[in-house]
């Protein structure tokens, strides 16, 4: 098949825009769909079925929700910061945006966030061929502490505790993305108890 050599192993998910710009017609991606190397995710996204990499939930975060950005405590357990294992991928994005279809799997969580919120922090982590946006360390903690109430107290807790014994801790920062976030005095009155 002509093109094949361009299709890799090592790239989880494609956009209909970066097959076509590898030289694939809509027939040849129809066809690698027929063939079940592809599977249709929605009209924009397809899943590599040869895939030979690690593997992450959150590869398919961009195919749903293409503003979204990995938070919460799916972003505690990829710094590390918690032993809770959340069910679901949560992914942040504009409080405006939309999103049309929703995978059965992974489950995604959404939040909407205020512009302000949904951009502060915001990394870009490449594994590879493969990536996805996720809040830096310190965004993620504040937004822990900003909602408290939805995470639960005692995985809060853990979290700022397992992030405060961090050497790569940074503060200055977190209490910056406090005071941005109007998190400030919460996040201060933990820091006082836990430090």
């Amino acid at each position: 098949m002509a093109g094949a050599a361009a299709f890799s192993e090592d790239q989880k998910i494609f956009s209909m825009q970066e097959l076509k710009k590898k030289g694939f017609s809509q027939y040849k991606i129809n066809k690698l769909v027929s063939e079940g190397k592809l599977i249709k995710l929605n009209k924009s996204y397809y899943e590599n079925t040869e895939y030979r990499g690690e593997e992450s939930d959150f590869y398919y975060v961009e195919a749903y929700a293409p503003k979204g950005v990995i938070c919460l405590l799916s972003a505690a357990v990829y710094y590390h910061l918690t032993t809770f294992i959340p069910d679901a991928v949560d992914v942040a994005i504009p409080r405006k945006a939309k999103i049309s279809t929703m995978p059965d799997w992974p489950q995604i969580n959404v939040h909407h966030y205020t512009d302000d919120r949904h951009e502060l922090g915001v990394t870009t982590v490449r594994e590879g061929k493969n990536g996805f946006q996720i809040y830096d360390i310190e965004k993620t903690v504040v937004d822990i502490v900003f909602y408290r109430e939805k995470i639960g107290i005692e995985e809060t807790k853990e979290i700022l505790v397992t992030y405060l014994r961090r050497k790569d801790r940074d503060l200055n920062r977190l209490l910056k993305y406090a005071e941005l976030m109007k998190c400030e005095k919460p996040m201060r009155q933990y820091l006082e108890v836990l430090v």
